[in-house]
């Protein structure tokens, strides 16, 4: 499995719900990297899209209120549940996309993590673990990003779990 996550300068992902940076480069990489795959995610990440499902990908959504349903999702109610679901599935096909929990609890089940890294920091109430203190992970490839419509720069970089 490998995660992808879009992050400011101090890791964060979030605020009150939405993403950061609107960054249409990322959206792109993020599509190109998804796509004819299975996604994995909290319920509060699934409700942040404006479209529901993913479309052209198999949407797992993780949540504790098991009353909980929706249309062209799978649900369950641990991240334990979520990795048997996808246990015959090559771990290349599997990403995880958030939120801030359900990394945190995943992370150390995935192999890859590709990371859009905006220079900027902005007011956020969630973030992604701090890859480049983590000793159990190392950087093998930075892309450059570009700068966003707004003049925030970014680039793509991709860690790997040191085993």
């Amino acid at each position: 499995m490998n995660a992808i996550v879009s992050v400011t300068h101090n890791w964060g992902i979030g605020c009150d719900g939405d993403l950061l940076i609107p960054n249409k480069a990322d959206m792109k990489y993020f599509v190109e990297h998804t796509r004819g795959c299975t996604v994995i995610m909290g319920r509060r990440t699934f409700e942040s899209f404006p479209g529901g499902p993913l479309k052209g990908r198999r949407n797992i959504v993780i949540t504790r209120d098991l009353s909980w349903t929706h249309d062209g999702v799978e649900v369950v109610s641990s991240p334990a549940a979520a990795l048997s679901l996808v246990a015959s599935e090559p771990s290349e096909k599997v990403w995880l996309i958030g939120g801030a929990s359900v990394y945190r609890a995943m992370l150390p089940n995935c192999t890859f993590a590709f990371v859009t890294k905006h220079d900027i920091e902005v007011p956020a109430d969630s973030y992604f673990p701090d890859l480049d203190t983590d000793p159990a992970w190392r950087v093998v490839a930075i892309e450059k990003g570009g700068v966003t419509p707004k003049g925030v720069a970014f680039e793509f970089v991709t860690y790997e779990q040191v085993k």
